[in-house]
């Protein structure tokens, strides 16, 4: 499984100095284009965790927001906060357990 990263120049940069190599740079601008990168990402079998940044998810439309919150695989990680669901809470969604018990 790898890890994907979709987002502006400015966030998807440090990903890729990391060597995350499926970096897909879209401009914040550009909603739509957004909207499909996210969901091939979604689509892709390889991807186990996608990263996005949270002003770009809250952008998105519900639909496609409320697909990516329910996802388990892949994870989708918004990096700030998730609507109301955060970081805790996902990890127990997805694992079945809190691991902070």
């Amino acid at each position: 499984m790898e890890i994907a990263v979709v987002g502006r120049e400015e966030f998807v940069t440090g990903f890729r100095l990391a060597g995350v190599r499926k970096v897909r740079e879209v401009p914040g601008d550009d909603i739509a284009g957004m909207e499909r990168v996210m969901e091939e990402l979604m689509k892709d079998r390889e991807v186990g965790i996608l990263v996005v940044m949270d002003a770009d998810f809250r952008r998105i439309s519900p639909a496609l927001r409320k697909a990516m919150v329910e996802s388990v695989e892949p994870v989708v990680i918004a990096i700030g906060k998730i609507e109301e669901v955060d970081l805790r809470e996902r990890i127990r969604n997805v694992v079945g357990v809190d691991l902070w018990k």
